[in-house]
């Protein structure tokens, strides 16, 4: 069977094969569960590293596997990405404190609105920061925001995706909780695919096209 590439096209069929659609790839998620039990806190920015690097391999036209190796740069990688996570959504956070503690609730909605903003626009910057690891591409939310307002129903269809993945990565509560390990690494593999096929194929990053 073919592999699922960027140059597939995006499907909730797709998108929850992706990562578990061979041995090597079912080995890859398996083990970024291994490490979130291991090297708590650690473990997650090595696991958003290695969804980094993964689309990397993948827009310069090679398979995203194995992706597991120079774990000093999928750390990296993970700490980069998740500080433009934190960058994005501090005001919307601060805007929440300030309106609780104060008891100001227009000051809490703005928060929340900010906070909404933000993670619609994150997805905005992942996949182009990927192809050459550019910092700059991640610290300007308004450009992170205009692509995915310029990504139309594709960039939708991709958040109905992961939300739905979302949902049924909580199956994985079910085994003891244990489970969730797997399922949660399976589910950010899902979503962080699909949104890197919509913003790869639609801005041609890479080899993409």
């Amino acid at each position: 069977m073919k592999e699922i590439s960027l140059q597939t096209r995006l499907s909730l069929r797709a998108a929850f094969r992706f990562p578990i659609q061979n041995r090597e790839s079912v080995r890859e998620v398996l083990w970024g569960a291994v490490l979130l039990v291991l090297l708590p806190g650690i473990g997650w920015l090595l696991n958003m590293g290695h969804r980094i690097q993964m689309v990397h391999q993948m827009q310069q036209g090679e398979s995203a596997w194995p992706a597991w190796n120079d774990y000093g740069k999928l750390l990296k990688l993970g700490i980069v990405t998740w500080l433009g996570m934190v960058y994005y959504c501090s005001p919307g956070a601060a805007l929440i404190w300030l309106g609780l503690k104060m008891q100001l609730p227009a000051a809490t909605i703005a928060g929340g609105l900010f906070l909404i903003a933000a993670t619609l626009a994150i997805p905005g910057y992942m996949s182009h920061y990927c192809v050459r690891y550019d910092v700059s591409e991640i610290y300007n939310p308004v450009k992170a925001l205009r692509r995915c307002l310029q990504g139309g129903s594709a960039y939708w269809h991709a958040w109905g995706i992961a939300l739905m993945a979302l949902v049924l990565s909580l199956l994985g509560l079910i085994v003891f909780g244990i489970g969730f390990l797997v399922t949660s690494v399976w589910f950010w593999q899902v979503a962080g695919f699909s949104f890197a096929n919509v913003f790869s194929s639609g801005f041609k990053l890479g080899k993409v096209q």
